[in-house]
């Protein structure tokens, strides 16, 4: 008996989506279409569930937008398999970015007439904010994608505009003290260390962790599909990360919560936030691992491209952020080494 079955919900449907995995969506006519997390029957799914059955319908779109505007545009995007093939949590944090955007005089505006001219106004007034006028123009790129497809317009005003050349270094990665720490606090055998190492020695994102099992583990190697980019990579197994796994004979899921269920995405990111603080690691998060992970590939001599292959980056442009920084501090070293030499053979006068 399969899951729906057993838990006999109203109006749950549930499909797999390209990575075949299990989705599950309150779907009612008249209502908002809402991704419930978890699995069914969990708590985190049952809170979404009567969430979603105790909202008010939602007003027709014919009656309440006016046709092909920015609402309008907004309503299309939240209705196509685009969107709809977002984990729920990534649904729910687009749709506030462009909520946002829309509730103030915008969401009136044409879709059909707005020009990137105007976009790049909007973008301007975003300037003190890099990161969020960045994660704007990305929604919008998407939302008025649909546009196009829907005949509305041949172009995409937004692929004209300009965003702020990122400056924030965004997540801190992690240091070498801080990585001794951890593990000073949280020995082998541990949960902790085995998501330490996980994060460490494969640089994959939380998305990608809570998923892991033995089952990924082949020839030596760790091969999975990236959930947030869809593509394969195959990893291989440090000796560090291997015998962690040994120590745990880890199963279909290598990190459970205490009550041996997988984690979420930002259920695994409180969590480990939580033991790092206990190791006396303030303010680092998984992803800082990530970015961890990629500096030292850097100061072992991995290539960009040999960085972009473990962290499945599709982009050379962020990895060669860890291979300049890694350049920078060798580069250093060997002027500081030659002007110290050349001091030792042509003594300064002293003054």
């Amino acid at each position: 008996m399969n899951d729906m079955a057993t838990i006999d919900l109203a109006y749950v449907q549930r499909f797999k989506d390209r990575h075949g995995r299990i989705r599950h969506y309150y779907r009612r006519k008249g209502y908002a279409t809402v991704g419930l997390p978890g699995d069914p029957g969990s708590a985190e799914f049952m809170a979404a569930y009567a969430q979603a059955h105790g909202r008010a319908p939602k007003a027709d779109p014919a009656t309440k937008v006016q046709p092909r505007s920015i609402n309008h545009l907004m309503v299309e995007y939240y209705r196509s398999a685009d969107f709809l093939d977002l984990e729920p949590q990534t649904q729910k944090t687009y749709r506030q970015i462009l909520d946002r955007f829309r509730a103030g005089a915008w969401g009136g505006r044409s879709a059909v007439s707005i020009e990137p001219q105007h976009l790049n106004g909007i973008f301007h007034q975003m300037a003190d904010r890099p990161g969020a006028q960045r994660n704007l123009r990305k929604r919008l790129m998407k939302a008025f994608a649909v546009a196009v497809e829907l005949g509305w317009r041949k172009d995409n005003p937004v692929r004209e505009t300009k965003a702020r050349k990122r400056k924030s270094k965004g997540f801190i990665p992690w240091s070498e003290a801080e990585i001794a720490a951890f593990e000073a606090k949280w020995g082998e055998g541990t949960r902790e260390r085995l998501a330490l190492y996980l994060l460490l020695y494969t640089g994959v994102r939380r998305s990608d962790v809570v998923g892991m099992g033995q089952q990924h583990v082949k020839n030596g190697r760790i091969a999975v599909t990236q959930d947030k980019t869809d593509v394969p990579i195959w990893i291989p197994v440090h000796p560090r990360l291997k015998a962690e796994i040994a120590r745990h004979g880890a199963g279909m899921t290598f990190i459970l919560t205490q009550y041996g269920k997988p984690f979420s995405p930002a259920g695994f990111t409180s969590w480990f936030v939580e033991r790092a603080a206990l190791a006396g690691v303030q303010g680092r998060t998984p992803h800082g691992l990530r970015k961890a992970a990629g500096r030292r590939l850097a100061e072992a001599g991995a290539t960009t491209k040999e960085i972009a292959a473990v962290l499945g980056h599709t982009s050379l442009d962020e990895v060669e952020t860890y291979t300049r920084s890694a350049d920078q501090a060798k580069l250093a070293d060997t002027a500081i080494a030659k002007l110290e030499k050349a001091e030792k053979r042509t003594p300064r006068v002293k003054p």
